[in-house]
C-alpha cells in the first residue's frame, strides 16, 4: 500500500513540474520589442470631371398646366446639354416633385388657399470635359433653368491620387521610425504589422455663388481649385 501511493505522489510530482517547466519556456518568450509610428501622407490634383444639378421649377393654376410648362423647359433643357456634347448617360434625373402653393389670410385668420402647383424636375449632369464646364452653365440657364446647385468636382483617377498619397504615408512613417531608432540607439528590422485609414477627395473653395450662376445667362468663371487625398499609415517595426 506504502509503495501504490508512494508511486502516486511520484507522478504527481512529475505533471506538477512538467506543467512548471512549461510555464516557465512559455514566460521566457519574451515579447518581440518593436517601434509604432503613424506616418501621413497627402496628394493633391486639380479636378478632371465635374457634377451639377441643373433644373426648373415652375407655378400654374393646376398640376396639368404646371407640369406641361415645366416638361416643355426640361426638353429645352436637355436639348441644351446634349448640343454642348454632354453624353445622355451622363444626365439622371435626380428629383421629380409636386407640391400645393398655398397662401395665408393676411387678416390673420388663420385660413389659407391654394394659389397654385409648383413642380420641380432637376437633373445631375457629370461633366467630363471639366473646360466646358461654364459653358454647359450658360447653356442650360438659357435654355430655361432656373435652379443650378449642388456643384461639385473630382478626379476620374482617383486611385491613382490615393497611391501617390499612399506612398507619401509610408515614406513618412519610415522616416519617424528611423528617428527614433537612432534617438534610442537600435537598429529597425522587419515590419510586424501595417494599417491604413484615408479621407476622401475634398475639394478646396470655389469662386463664385450658386444663385448667381443660376441668373446669370453668360458663361460664368467657375474655379474647380484642387481636390487632396489624404492618407495615413501605422507601422510596427521590430527592433533588432
Amino acid at each position: 500500500m506504502k509503495s501504490f501511493v508512494g508511486i502516486k505522489v511520484a507522478l504527481l510530482a512529475l505533471v506538477v513540474l512538467g506543467l512548471f517547466g512549461l510555464a516557465v519556456a512559455q514566460g521566457g518568450q519574451e515579447d518581440k520589442r518593436s517601434i509604432s509610428v503613424t506616418g501621413s501622407g497627402e496628394a493633391a490634383a486639380a479636378p478632371d470631371r465635374a457634377h451639377i444639378n441643373a433644373g426648373v421649377q415652375t407655378l400654374a393654376p393646376t398640376v396639368s398646366e404646371s407640369a406641361e410648362e415645366n416638361q416643355a423647359v426640361v426638353e429645352r433643357i436637355m436639348k441644351s446639354l446634349r448640343d454642348e456634347g454632354v453624353d445622355t448617360a451622363d444626365i439622371q434625373t435626380a428629383d421629380y416633385s409636386i407640391w400645393q402653393e398655398q397662401q395665408h389670410d393676411p387678416r390673420g385668420t388663420g385660413e389659407s388657399r391654394i394659389v397654385g402647383y409648383r413642380v420641380n424636375n432637376t437633373v445631375r449632369v457629370t461633366i467630363n470635359d471639366i473646360d466646358r464646364l461654364g459653358k454647359i452653365l450658360a447653356a442650360v440657364t438659357n435654355a430655361g433653368a432656373n435652379t443650378v446647385q449642388g456643384i461639385s468636382f473630382s478626379v476620374k483617377d482617383s486611385a491613382a491620387l490615393e497611391a501617390r498619397a499612399r506612398a507619401a504615408a509610408m515614406a513618412d512613417a519610415r522616416s519617424r521610425a528611423e528617428a527614433l531608432a537612432e534617438l534610442a540607439g537600435v537598429k529597425l528590422g522587419k515590419v510586424l504589422s501595417i494599417s491604413m485609414s484615408s479621407g476622401g477627395a475634398f475639394p478646396r473653395p470655389m469662386a463664385g455663388g450658386f444663385k448667381e450662376m443660376a441668373m446669370s445667362a453668360a458663361a460664368p468663371d467657375i474655379s474647380g481649385g484642387q481636390l487632396s487625398v489624404t492618407v495615413q499609415v501605422q507601422l510596427s517595426y521590430e527592433i533588432e
